[in-house]
């Protein structure tokens, strides 16, 4: 079994939570560094202080406020982590994993990088056993989502003691001009988060098990008119099974 994680490492990701009266919690992420400070609503935290400390501690910064510190967990990571195209949410990503009924040791094909966040959590889904597949045809985009998976897993290492599983690989390419690439790999479900999948449909439909599942993460009603009228005219063999927009309502419980 796994070592427990034990107290902050230098090199790993740490959470400030700060309690806002009468408002939500503000969250903090940094990466801890023994010469570096976390700057907060309530004065500097220098990283040393975090530092050799177990998680779950409450620390006061220099203006005495209060902080909570903790590891962040996957999904505050996506949302707190750099970004350049807007991500597949933790709700809608939680969402789609139930909907493609992955397993450990699935090969999953993702189209659409953007800023990494579903890879990663389809990188957990499927293990170190499994293989994500993850096609991005911008450049920035690509190397931004390479870069936020490899800070995951660096932290991940140092906090937990134990491996991230390296079971994602980014290719900067078209989808729509990879049909060669599709030849060679079975994949047990795709998910599709880009502007046009009605390109990719009909490239990487090959390549999908017979029974499996193709999530596709779309904006807009129109945009999922569009894909279904392509799938219905280009006579594609996908049957549409549901289609579902994913909710999430936050509560605040004040004294009276």
């Amino acid at each position: 079994a796994a070592a427990r994680p034990g107290p902050f490492r230098a090199g790993e990701l740490a959470l400030a939570e700060v309690r806002r009266k009468h408002s939500a919690t503000l969250k903090l992420l940094c990466r801890l560094a023994a010469g570096a400070a976390l700057a907060t609503p309530g004065g500097l935290l220098p990283h040393r202080d975090i530092i050799g400390r177990l998680p779950g501690q409450v620390l006061r910064a220099a203006a005495g406020r209060r902080l909570l510190l903790r590891r962040p967990s996957l999904e505050e990571y996506v949302l707190l982590m750099p970004r350049g195209p807007a991500i597949a949410y933790p709700k809608d990503a939680s969402a789609m994993l139930m909907m493609m009924d992955i397993h450990a040791g699935d090969v999953i094909l993702e189209t659409g990088s953007g800023s990494g966040a579903l890879s990663l959590f389809l990188s957990r889904a499927v293990g170190p056993k499994g293989r994500v597949i993850s096609y991005e045809i911008r450049d920035d985009h690509h190397n931004l989502a390479k870069k936020n998976y490899r800070h995951w897993r660096t932290a991940w290492e140092i906090g937990h003691m134990e491996e991230w599983p390296d079971n994602v690989d980014f290719i900067l390419k078209d989808i729509s001009m990879a049909a060669e690439d599709m030849k060679s790999v079975t994949f047990d479900a795709m998910v599709l988060d880009m502007l046009n999948p009605q390109s990719a449909l009909p490239v990487v439909h090959p390549s999908l098990k017979q029974g499996g599942v193709c999530a596709v993460y779309l904006a807009n009603i129109t945009q999922v008119i569009d894909l279904l009228d392509r799938i219905r005219t280009c006579k594609l063999p996908f049957l549409c099974e549901r289609i579902v927009e994913v909710t999430h309502r936050n509560w605040l419980v004040l004294p009276a």
